[in-house]
């Protein structure tokens, strides 16, 4: 009975031990058949199981590993985890910091990188063990690929660590850079300021320092005393064209791999092509295209992920912007993200940006005649101009500049568009760095560059009157200007601004008309103005009147055109509608503050008289134009001797409506008013109708 139980139990020891080892054979087969299968993922899983100290020469496994993580990185990119396993690998020295260069030298993502990989990298840099040509790559790595980190919170929680590398000499241009990228208003500290000081005082005015305490100024002018150069020779160099053509390369081709999705209004704008960019060579920075996204609430969205404009109201509150601010403005998406958010440091930082490109290409750089030369900075101007007024706050500091070497010409129509946009400034200001300079291009300058100035200087006044409206209409809405853009003006400054602003123009047309002989563009330009200055009171609620000179109200109403003639009778129409709203808002209110000065009803029943007595009554015109108008600039007197022969019906405008109404067999007055009426001349409807009284006179009779 023994033997027998222990030959069952010898049996069953075989039977188990036969199927151990079946067992084993089965795993050390499924773990081959694996490494077949997946290669790279074994290779990930040695780089993170190796210990330090292993021998590097005559390592075959980490050759065969190195080669092969390199052939998929250079091939089709890295994942997440593929970079946070490498980067920690190299970044911690276990093989040695020639392993460590040859490693970051290739670890190029696929889509992105995540943070934490980042900030323990950081860690490992700040512990002092790396050389200092390992940390100059791992810098440089990060530098490159700062647009593709998932997230940038964490780093900039850091600030204050990478911070204290800047006094190293070595390193102080990269930390610069990586400070440049990362800085927000927040982190401009006194501490900090005097700290760049020193180390500029230390080191000379190096460039990337230079331009750090450049953006430190920007968005802190008030811990900044010292001026900061206008040009900043070499600024941040580009040390990272291997990594940038390989991340490119990859990029494209993941993207070439992916389903084609329908083209959006809202995407990215591609560029048709791609070249080194050269001397006098304006190019906007392109927005790389990352992976497209499913559902990013509470994670951080890149501005480049996004395909439409629901996904970026989706994503409002967890846009990460891009290193470069200047390539927001290659996306119609990112400029809509701005107008929403208003991110005073991405302004900030965007309008430095700006105003470093203007300066350096169209201050310091001579450009000849070519027009092809002129193409791409005309482009970059009209891109400037779709932007938000305050993400263009440098304009008016480039274009008082500008305006001093500018000939009229080159990009005329960009140019005075710029110019329109300048806000409400200082008369002082205003006088010495626009009227001055602009009055001299505009009496040496043709006929249409006058019109172009006329109609610049009518949209500068209509932008800055259309402000002041809803900020006294709607006091609980947030309009004010941005203070770097512009000052606070009181009242009192802003009237004397408008003032001096239509007086100016009124100067411009008046010696422009007499300069190009009445040229009929000039005059409709010139009253096109004034339509917008007859109703500053009823339309924007500023209680400011101010009449037209001699020299634009005669030659218009002697003018050989009817449309002429036409609106310059619903220019006077509206200054009395205008007269006659104040003076019942005065009487009603009894506001002492509320002030129209006599001079004012004076000189307007004067221009009254004198179109009275020259349309409709045949007397000559008793008006002193010497008081507006100098004498020796717009002779008017002579032209105003023939006025009595310039009624509606002897008037050389209307000569020829006069013969058609007498061909009709026609002869009453009113008759003929109804006539011209027909025509269409609705200012001289409204002037006429409102002014004289109508009469059943015969046309004989005049």
């Amino acid at each position: 009975m023994s033997k027998t139980m222990s030959k069952s139990h010898n049996v069953s020891e075989a039977e188990s031990c036969i199927h151990g080892a079946a067992n084993r054979s089965s795993r050390r087969s499924e773990r081959r058949r694996a490494d077949v299968e997946d290669p790279f993922g074994r290779a990930l899983e040695y780089f993170s199981q190796v210990k330090a100290g292993t021998p590097v020469k005559g390592n075959d496994a980490l050759e065969n590993n190195l080669v092969l993580v390199e052939r998929v990185a250079l091939g089709r990119g890295l994942p997440p985890g593929a970079v946070a396993t490498l980067l920690d690998f190299a970044l911690s020295l276990r093989l040695g910091s020639s392993v460590c260069s040859r490693v970051l030298k290739f670890l190029i993502p696929a889509s992105a990188v995540p943070q934490d990989s980042v900030v323990r990298g950081v860690s490992w840099f700040c512990m002092g063990k790396m050389p200092v040509s390992a940390q100059i790559l791992f810098l440089r790595w990060i530098l490159t690929m700062f647009d593709l980190i998932d997230s940038k919170d964490q780093l900039r929680s850091i600030y204050g660590f990478i911070f204290s590398f800047v006094t190293d000499e070595v390193l102080s241009p990269y930390v610069c850079h990586l400070l440049y990228l990362l800085t927000t208003k927040e982190h401009v500290q006194p501490f900090r300021v005097r700290k760049l000081l020193e180390v500029q005082a230390k080191m000379g005015r190096q460039p990337p320092l230079t331009q750090l305490l450049a953006l430190y100024k920007v968005l802190c002018p008030e811990m900044i005393a010292i001026s900061m150069p206008s040009k900043t020779r070499g600024g941040f160099k580009n040390h990272n064209l291997p990594w940038k053509t390989a991340l490119a390369a990859v990029l494209k081709k993941n993207k070439t791999a992916e389903a084609p999705s329908p083209p959006l209004s809202l995407d990215i704008k591609e560029k048709a092509s791609t070249r080194k960019r050269k001397l006098h060579h304006l190019e906007v920075p392109q927005l790389s295209c990352g992976p497209e996204i499913e559902s990013s609430r509470g994670k951080a969205v890149h501005l480049q992920q996004l395909r439409s404009f629901a996904q970026l109201l989706q994503n409002l509150d967890n846009i990460e912007l891009p290193a470069q601010m200047g390539s927001l403005l290659s996306s119609s998406l990112a400029l809509h993200y701005l107008d929403c958010v208003h991110d005073e440091s991405a302004l900030l930082r965007l309008n430095f940006w700006l105003g470093s490109v203007l300066h350096e290409e169209f201050l310091f750089c001579s450009r000849d005649g070519n027009p092809e030369n002129s193409t791409e900075p005309s482009q970059f101007l009209d891109i400037c101009l779709s932007l938000p007024q305050e993400c263009f706050s440098s304009s008016e500091f480039f274009l008082f500049k500008f305006l001093a070497m500018w000939d009229g010409s080159l990009h005329q129509p960009q140019i005075l568009s710029l110019l329109s946009d300048i806000p409400p400034l200082p008369v002082s200001r205003m006088k010495m760095f626009l009227f001055e300079p602009l009055q001299q291009l505009y009496f040496t300058s043709s006929v249409f560059f006058k019109c172009g100035v006329i109609e610049c200087l009518r949209s500068m006044l209509w932008k800055w009157l259309t402000w002041h409206f809803v900020q006294t209409s709607h006091k609980e809405l947030d309009v004010s200007l941005s203070s770097s853009r512009t000052m606070n003006l009181h009242m009192s400054e802003f009237l004397e601004l408008v003032t001096e602003l239509v007086q100016y123009v009124g100067r411009l047309a008046s010696a422009g008309l007499q300069l190009e002989n009445y040229h009929i563009l000039l005059h409709h330009q010139t009253l096109n103005f004034y339509e917008l200055v007859c109703d500053v009171y009823l339309k924007f609620n500023l209680p400011l009147f101010l009449l037209p000179p001699s020299g634009v109200i005669f030659p218009s109403l002697l003018a050989t055109d009817p449309v002429t003639v036409d609106r310059l009778g619903y220019v006077i129409f509206r200054y009395r509608q205008n007269l006659m709203s104040a003076k019942e808002h005065k009487q009603q209110k009894k506001e002492p503050s509320f002030h129209i000065s006599r001079d004012v009803f004076r000189e307007f029943n004067l221009l009254m008289v004198a179109v009275v007595s020259c349309l409709w009554i045949s007397k000559d015109c008793q008006v002193d134009v010497g008081t507006d108008v100098h004498k020796a600039l717009v002779p008017l007197r002579t032209m105003l001797s023939y006025c009595k022969n310039y009624n509606l019906i002897h008037h050389p405008a209307f000569l020829n409506y006069a013969i058609e109404f007498h061909q009709k067999g026609k002869k009453y007055w009113y008759w003929y008013l109804e006539f011209l009426f027909s025509q269409g001349f609705d200012g001289l409807k409204d002037f006429i109708q409102n002014n004289m009284d109508h009469q059943s006179t015969p046309v004989g009779g005049h």
